[in-house]
C-alpha cells in the first residue's frame, strides 16, 4: 500500500513538472466571488468505506433506473435510492477497490488495486463471481451484451463473460516505460469496443471476439525525455453518431471516423481529464484546468474559461444548459455551455474530486476522493 502511494505521488509530480518545465510552477487560481445566477442544493450525501485522497482512483457512481451504485476504496459496494440516497443493500468485497462500479446485465462490477474483478448481483448485492485480471483495475469496466469489458494498467483490454467471469477474449498493446497514473474506461457502441491507450492510440475491437477492427495514432510520441514523450489517452472516447472524439495528454483533440478510424481533424491540446460533446460543441478540460469549447465539426475554438486554471479540474459533465466540473478542493463549478460564464459554485465538503460528476435526470452525482457520494440539484436559471 505504501508503494502505491509513492507511485501515485511520483506520477503527480511528473505531471506537474511536465506541465511547466521552463519555470516555477504557478499556484492554483484563487476563486473569485461572483453573483450566481443558478441556485444549487445538495440533496443527499452518503459516505463510503475507506476513501483515499492520494491514489487518484477510478471510483465513480453508476446509475441504472432509480438506483445509484457506488464503491469505496475500503471494499464496500452500495446500492442507493437515486431520489433520496437511502441504502438498499451493501456488500463488502474484502478488496481494495480502485475502479468502478459498472452495472448492466443484472450485475454490478468493480475492480481492485491488486487486479481483482468482482461481480455482484444488482438486485441483492450477493457475490456472483470474482476473478484475477493480472493488472490494477483503475477505471470502471463496461457491461454489454453478456460481456464485461475491462481495462487494466498493464495495457490489456479484456472481455469476460457475464455468466461466470471467464475470459472471452483479450487484447494487448505495449505500455511505455513512463505513463501517467490513470486509464480511460472502455466504451461500447453497438458491437464495437473503443479504448484510448497509453501510447497515444485509439483502438476499435469487436465486442464478441476482441478482434482488432482498426487502430489510429492520435498523437505520436516525440521529445528528448520520457516526460516529453508522454501521450497517454486517459479519458474515455466520446461517440456521437458516426464520429469518435478523443483527447490525450501532450497530444491532440481529434475527430475520427467510427467505422474506419480515419482522422478527420486534429488540434493540438493536452488533457488527461477528458471531454464531453453535445449536438454542435465539444467541451474539454485541459491539463492546466482551462475549460475549452470547440466547434464539433472542425475543432474551431468557441470560448475558453480560465478562472479555475491549475485547480485540478475533473472532466466536464453536461447537465441541462450547464457544464459542471469539480476541483482539488472539493468545489463544484457550473458554467454556461454557450459562453463559459460561471453560473454557480458549491462546496462538497468531501475533498478533492478526480472523476467527473454523473448526470441522472435533474440530479448531479459525484464521489470525492475521500469516498463521499453526493447528489446535487440545480434550479432553473432565474428570469431576467
Amino acid at each position: 500500500m505504501a508503494m502505491k502511494r509513492i507511485l501515485a505521488l511520483a506520477a503527480l509530480a511528473l505531471l506537474v513538472a511536465a506541465c511547466d518545465k521552463e519555470k516555477d510552477v504557478a499556484p492554483p487560481a484563487e476563486l473569485v466571488d461572483f453573483n450566481p445566477v443558478v441556485r444549487i442544493d445538495k440533496v443527499w450525501s452518503v459516505g463510503t468505506k475507506g476513501g483515499d485522497d492520494v491514489l487518484r482512483l477510478g471510483l465513480r457512481p453508476a446509475v441504472l433506473g432509480d438506483r445509484v451504485f457506488a464503491a469505496g476504496h475500503g471494499g464496500d459496494v452500495r446500492a442507493l435510492e437515486l431520489a433520496t440516497g437511502r441504502e438498499l443493500w451493501r456488500a463488502d468485497t474484502d478488496v481494495e477497490l480502485a475502479g468502478g462500479p459498472a452495472v448492466g446485465d443484472g450485475i454490478v462490477v468493480v475492480g481492485g488495486s491488486d487486479g481483482d474483478l468482482v461481480a455482484l448481483d444488482a438486485a441483492s448485492g450477493a457475490k456472483r463471481w470474482q476473478v484475477m485480471t493480472g493488472g490494477e483495475v483503475l477505471t470502471a469496466p463496461t457491461v454489454s451484451d453478456g460481456i464485461v469489458v475491462t481495462r487494466t494498467v498493464d495495457g490489456r483490454v479484456r472481455g469476460l463473460r457475464v455468466s461466470d467471469g471467464s475470459t472471452a477474449w483479450s487484447y494487448e498493446q505495449p505500455v511505455p516505460r513512463l505513463t501517467l497514473r490513470g486509464n480511460g474506461p472502455p466504451v461500447v457502441d453497438g458491437d464495437m469496443v473503443f479504448a484510448g491507450l497509453d501510447n497515444g492510440k485509439v483502438v476499435a475491437l469487436s465486442l464478441s471476439t476482441g478482434d482488432l477492427l482498426w487502430s489510429t495514432t492520435v498523437a505520436p510520441s516525440h521529445g528528448r525525455t520520457e516526460i516529453e514523450r508522454l501521450v497517454d489517452i486517459d479519458s474515455p472516447v466520446r461517440i456521437v453518431g458516426d464520429d469518435v472524439f478523443v483527447v490525450g495528454y501532450q497530444g491532440r483533440v481529434a475527430m475520427l471516423a467510427r467505422d474506419t478510424g480515419q482522422l478527420w481533424w486534429g488540434r493540438d491540446m493536452s488533457s488527461n481529464r477528458g471531454l464531453v460533446a453535445d449536438g454542435d460543441t465539444l467541451y474539454v478540460t485541459t491539463a492546466d484546468s482551462n475549460v475549452v469549447a470547440l466547434r464539433r465539426r472542425d475543432g474551431t475554438p468557441v470560448w475558453t474559461q480560465d478562472a479555475m486554471v491549475r485547480r485540478g479540474l475533473t472532466a466536464p459533465a453536461l447537465s441541462g444548459d450547464a457544464l459542471v466540473v469539480g476541483d482539488f478542493e472539493g468545489y463544484l463549478h457550473w458554467l454556461d455551455v454557450a459562453t463559459g460564464q460561471l453560473l454557480a459554485r458549491g462546496k462538497t465538503g468531501g475533498g478533492r474530486m478526480t472523476n467527473a460528476p454523473v448526470v441522472a435526470g435533474d440530479l448531479l452525482l459525484l464521489e470525492t476522493d475521500s469516498g463521499e457520494v453526493q447528489a446535487w440539484r440545480a434550479k432553473p436559471r432565474a428570469a431576467g
